[in-house]
């Protein structure tokens, strides 16, 4: 349904894989760009 609105749907790391994964990140281009710039210094390093 975002993809649909024309939102994104990412993972932490900006990846595609959060059917795999289960970390979601969703919202419009602006937030989720945002989200992601906030949350990438705070990921372990197996995430980055």
């Amino acid at each position: 349904m975002v993809r649909e609105a024309g939102g994104l749907v990412a993972e932490f790391n900006g990846g595609h894989k959060f059917m795999q994964s289960g970390n979601v990140v969703a919202g419009n281009p602006k937030v989720v760009q945002h989200l992601l710039a906030k949350a990438r210094p705070h990921l372990p390093a197996s995430m980055k």
